[in-house]
């Protein structure tokens, strides 16, 4: 079966592109000592809320079947933090709004083309950098903890691409886990103390325009 669209791409050793894409943010939870059944709180979780990622693609080709991909992005992050006290008082919530800068760089690897159409698995890395984070407003009681604005975190993920005559269509699906504790150990803050470690997980799912 012929490929018509994609032998026109198979041609170029680089192209670009513009992402849309919707993000399902949270935290990975490891607790302290302090989060004891006589403490003041008996649970607290992380909770995964909405938000929006762009991006600019830069997509190296290596060989037939792998590309290096440049995804310089800006994503609006929200995420919970949900306190339940010991008492039986309300539960409390914390919603960090994060917008981020991200650099996230990717190694993909394709399958052999089929009706202008063929799958691949991606892994990489992803740096980013919170520019609304709280870290310096130790003063604002309105957050319950302080998060640092500097984030390292792998990636995995796989997806679809579509050959179409004048562009490339990619819808992809993708997981991001921290590598580095994102949480600002605060002893004036009750809720800062009874977590040991925060990490940063992400679920994402891409739209990519590409040619």
């Amino acid at each position: 079966m012929r490929n018509y669209n994609y032998e026109g791409f198979k041609k170029k050793s680089h192209y670009f592109g513009l992402t849309l894409a919707l993000n399902s943010s949270g935290f990975k939870v490891e607790h302290s000592r302090a989060l004891r059944p006589e403490g003041a709180f008996k649970v607290n979780e992380g909770v995964a809320s909405p938000g929006l990622t762009l991006s600019m693609i830069t997509n190296f080709k290596i060989g037939e079947y792998f590309d290096y991909r440049l995804l310089p992005s800006i994503s609006l992050s929200y995420r919970k933090l949900i306190y339940t006290p010991t008492n039986g008082g309300p539960v409390q919530e914390d919603l960090l709004e994060s917008v981020f800068g991200e650099i996230p760089m990717i190694v993909r690897f394709t399958s052999a083309p089929y009706k202008d159409a063929r799958v691949f698995m991606l892994a990489g890395v992803k740096y980013s950098y919170d520019f609304a984070s709280n870290s310096r407003s130790d003063k604002n009681r309105f957050d319950l903890v302080r998060i640092s604005p500097h984030d390292f975190q792998i990636e995995i993920g796989a997806g679809m691409q579509f050959f179409l005559p004048y562009f490339i269509f990619t819808p992809e699906i993708k997981f991001s886990h921290g590598l580095n504790n994102v949480l600002i150990y605060d002893n004036k803050l009750i809720e800062s103390t009874i977590i040991d470690k925060l990490f940063s997980r992400t679920l994402t799912i891409s739209f990519h325009f590409e040619g």
